[in-house]
């Protein structure tokens, strides 16, 4: 990790209780030794989110998420590790070293933090030209839209200069080398055309995240150019997919709700208006990762996609994948005009308030967007159309909620409520007569199955060393952190066994702190959480342990021979010394 040693980082790791951080954001309950609630992470309704204070982990048994206090912050707020251990040692009220380095030390000690300033930098160069003769054309831009300097100073909109290498001469002023100003992706550098400016002659957007840090931008070109719209490529602090436009501000709304929109001029204009809570997505269609980031501040959002086809076809892309993190969404009718922003330049902000009172429910839109595709004038038309009604209503799988959406359905096209329940009745009852396809099971699905095996035994006995400190002194003298096979399973068990032998107990939260990335500290997570069948007695405990233990020792002993150097005499006798071994363990009865 840069900056910080081991022993600060677990200073301030252990002065901030998992439990206390997680119960800011997730409601806990104690169950035994453990907490548990709903993930914040994927949407559930019985919570398989546990938080354990003697292991100061967390971790999702239903999609996988886990890490320690450090972990659950960079996933829930989106933080670097740095941020996230300045923000905990403020929390435990421990000082942090300053470090005065030299340019070239901090792009090598810490490129991201370097990416932030290189699009601060040009933030703040885009404000000013912006507000200099040169920014006049964009300025008459931003004007003809009916934006207040107050507006326009808010979202720090900005202007590329016409020269398309002006950007890249101020930064390089600045001290940037060329190779870091390329990695921001506000700089080309080609060996045919040479070094070029990504953005020139355009209106700026600078786009923040959630925590009011530049993290790229988009650009209006200025006259007939093209593209017309143009945004940052993905950088290593830039990603399109996982941060919404507008958010730093909409986060702090007190409406209970956010507006999803298509355009940052839309969310602009909402908030000019007094919609403080829009955000937009980047220049792509909404993905999980929008509607995860999204479920950390609300429950409910309310589209306000384009009017024409385009904008109705996102929609109902957009819907079930917020369902799907369980939030609640309703689709608001631009009509008769094309955006939010043309809305309320015609109508304004109390008929936008009153569009929003009357927000169509996302299924009931669904339904009526459906029968576009049919003549309900036509016998056989209306009767596909109430076939394919009943086949979405069966992705309700709460009878009540179900029964709820078929009374509102019969009563706005006028059928009957019983007529429509049994043609459900009779879908869920067909589709249920088919049945998959039994998997075939061939020499590659055998040898899937088996490696997930091994993998299983050692995750296993991972998670039993660190519930139960007795357990290393009885598996230590017929396993080793050699025996693990998978690389990540033998750095993590290679720890754990260091641990044993100079402390007598493991530290697992410690040991997830010594992984950088987001993913790494949620497999080690994984591995110290592995499934443990309840087993009643001490003898079938015993039984189990020695047949995991006989699991992986195999499993060594075969990995090792199959990439064994026939030359290799002393790699030879240590497997026919293990296999000795083996036929002992095999013989043996484990006390525990």
């Amino acid at each position: 990790m840069p900056f910080y040693s081991d022993d600060l980082i677990e200073e301030v790791r252990q002065s901030n209780d998992i439990v206390d951080v997680i119960s800011n954001y997730v409601q806990l309950k104690r169950k035994g030794s453990s907490y548990f609630g709903l993930c914040p992470f994927h949407n559930e309704k019985t919570g398989s989110f546990s938080v354990s204070p003697s292991k100061q982990m967390y971790y999702c048994f239903g999609c996988g998420a886990g890490g320690n206090v450090f972990t659950f912050l960079m996933q829930y707020e989106n933080f670097s590790f740095r941020e996230a251990m300045e923000y905990l040692a403020d929390r435990a009220n421990i000082e942090l070293p300053k470090y005065e380095m030299t340019q070239e030390q901090k792009m090598k000690a810490n490129e991201k933090a370097v990416l932030l300033e290189i699009n601060k930098e040009a933030a703040k160069y885009f404000y000013t030209l912006l507000r200099s003769p040169r920014g006049e054309l964009a300025s008459k831009y931003f004007e003809k839209r009916q934006l207040t300097p107050e507006t326009m100073r808010k979202f720090g909109l900005g202007y590329s200069d016409q020269y398309s290498d002006d950007l890249y001469k101020y930064l390089k002023q600045k001290g940037y080398t060329d190779e870091i100003l390329k990695e921001s992706g506000l700089i080309t550098i080609k060996e045919s055309k040479g070094v070029y400016d990504r953005f020139w002659n355009r209106a700026m957007f600078p786009i923040m995240d959630a925590h009011n840090k530049v993290i790229g931008f988009g650009g209006r070109v200025m006259g007939d150019g093209e593209p017309k719209y143009l945004n940052s490529p993905e950088t290593k602090v830039f990603d399109k997919g996982r941060n919404l436009y507008g958010l730093n501000f909409a986060r702090a709304s007190r409406r209970d709700y956010l507006l999803l929109c298509e355009g940052y001029m839309d969310v602009i204009s909402l908030h000019q208006a007094g919609f403080d809570n829009a955000v937009a997505s980047l220049g792509t269609a909404l993905t999980s990762g929008h509607a995860s980031l999204l479920k950390r501040y609300t429950k409910e959002v309310y589209l306000t996609y384009d009017s024409d086809g385009a904008g109705i076809k996102a929609a109902l892309r957009a819907i079930p994948i917020l369902k799907e993190v369980g939030i609640s969404t309703k689709v608001i009718n631009m009509k008769p005009y094309k955006d939010p922003d043309e809305f309320i330049k015609n109508l304004g902000a109390e008929e936008y308030e009153n569009r929003i009172r009357e927000a169509e429910n996302s299924f009931m839109f669904e339904v009526r967007v459906l029968q576009q595709d049919y003549d309900l004038n036509d016998p056989d038309g209306k009767t596909r159309y109430f076939q394919e009604v009943a086949k979405k209503l069966l992705g309700f799988s709460e009878e009540l909620e179900r029964n709820n959406y078929i009374e509102a359905i019969a009563k706005k096209y006028q059928v009957s409520y019983d007529d429509l329940r049994k043609m459900v009745v009779n879908m869920a009852i067909k589709l249920g007569g088919y049945q998959k396809p039994k998997e075939i099971r061939n020499s590659q699905t055998i040898k899937k199955q088996k490696e997930d095996g091994m993998r299983q035994s050692q995750k296993l006995m991972l998670t039993w060393l660190i519930e139960d400190d007795k357990l290393y002194p009885v598996i230590k003298d017929y396993i080793s952190f050699k025996d693990f096979t998978e690389e990540l399973y033998s750095t993590v068990a290679t720890e754990v066994f260091k641990q044993y032998e100079e402390n007598g107990s493991v530290n697992a939260a410690r040991i997830i702190s010594t992984f950088e990335s987001e993913e790494e500290q949620r497999e080690v997570a994984s591995l110290f959480n592995a499934k443990i069948q309840k087993l009643s007695s001490k003898s079938d405990k015993e039984k189990a342990l020695k047949e995991t233990i006989i699991r992986i020792k195999q499993n060594s002993i075969s990995v090792r021979s199959n990439s064994l150097d026939p030359t290799d005499l002393q790699g030879l006798m240590d497997v026919l010394n293990d296999k000795k071994e083996l036929e002992k363990i095999e013989k043996m009865q484990f006390s525990l």
